[in-house]
């Protein structure tokens, strides 16, 4: 059984909760301690559904050795820039996967990855480290998702899509087939991607145009 925190403790956090005692019905192998977050988002002892904020990273360079660690923060830069910090600590990461979603063996899938519950990945796919695959999305055939992608809910992704490195797909997208999006690019809800995208850039609408390009590096400190 491992033992196992998550860091941040808002809604996408408490999603991981939920899974994680779901996966826990089917076969015990979690013991959740609780949270981790900085001082500012919560103190110490708060209570966050039935399960107590740990501390923050100073909580994590104690105990880095002895647990499992996921990031539940739904915003791929936000995600990015805590691991990042985690991993210096020397934590341990782990993947979670909801027992609704549906994955074929032909997936691979690397750590610290998170998928809820619906979502449906299909055949020769590659999913990077600390990725995150909302509830009732959709990846099909020969897609690379790579590191820190965030799938939202109901977003459709076609065969032979490469979505590269922290990316933020947002609710109800759609990408054809096809497709290749830059590395930090972010794709507005509702989109509909029916060209390639580049890297740093915003993209919205049905079709999706460009509406805002950042600097290289935007997510270091954004």
């Amino acid at each position: 059984m491992k033992q196992v925190v998550i860091i941040g403790a808002g809604g996408q956090a408490r999603e991981v909760t939920d899974i994680i005692e779901v996966c826990n019905q089917n076969n015990f192998e979690y013991e959740l301690l609780g949270y981790i977050v900085d001082p500012k988002f919560g103190s110490p002892g708060t209570i966050i559904n039935d399960l107590p904020i740990l501390g923050g990273f100073d909580w994590i360079s104690k105990y880095a050795n002895q647990v499992f660690i996921i990031c539940g923060v739904g915003a791929s830069h936000q995600r990015f820039q805590l691991i990042q910090r985690s991993l210096k600590l020397g934590c341990k990461y782990f993947s979670i996967i909801h027992p609704a979603a549906s994955i074929t063996r032909r997936v691979s899938i690397g750590e610290g990855v998170i998928i809820n519950a619906n979502a449906s990945i299909t055949n020769q796919i590659m999913i990077g480290d600390h990725v995150l695959i909302n509830q009732n999305s959709t990846i099909g055939h020969d897609c690379k998702i790579d590191d820190f992608v965030t799938i939202s809910p109901g977003a459709n992704i076609s065969g032979n899509v490469i979505i590269n490195r922290g990316c933020y797909i947002g609710t109800g997208a759609i990408v054809i087939e096809k497709i290749e999006i830059g590395s930090w690019a972010i794709i507005g809800a509702g989109s509909t991607i029916i060209q390639n995208v580049m890297p740093n850039t915003t993209v919205v609408g049905v079709p999706g145009k460009v509406i805002k390009t950042r600097d290289e590096g935007w997510y270091l400190d954004a």
